[in-house]
């Protein structure tokens, strides 16, 4: 089974294959059609999508939005396009799992 950073590799690199046209708007409604027939299946998060739910957070932080504005729109709003915004979205994941990464080695020190 693919977990969700695997498929979003597999997305970055053949983003046609799974949405056609790359853009922040397809990504963000194929992962709700991900995740939505994952919960319709009765399936439970995986670590890797737990840690995923922790973007939007991120997002917000990062861009200091406090309103309640998806990913994909504050990522939008800081590219020229909806093809920029879906190359600065990778970008800003790369970021995170660096994070997420470094924060869990730092607690397992602790």
């Amino acid at each position: 089974m693919t977990d969700i950073y695997d498929l979003l590799d597999k997305i970055q690199k053949k983003p046609g294959l799974y949405l056609g046209t790359p853009t922040i708007t397809g990504l963000y409604m194929f992962l709700n059609g991900y995740s939505y027939a994952r919960q319709d299946q009765g399936l439970s998060l995986t670590q890797q999508e737990q840690s995923f739910e922790q973007f939007q957070d991120w997002i917000q932080q990062r861009f200091q939005v406090k309103a309640t504005v998806s990913w994909a729109k504050i990522i939008l709003l800081h590219a020229a396009d909806e093809r920029s915004g879906f190359d600065l979205f990778f970008d800003l994941l790369a970021q995170f799992k660096d994070e997420v990464t470094h924060l869990k080695a730092q607690t397992s020190a602790a």
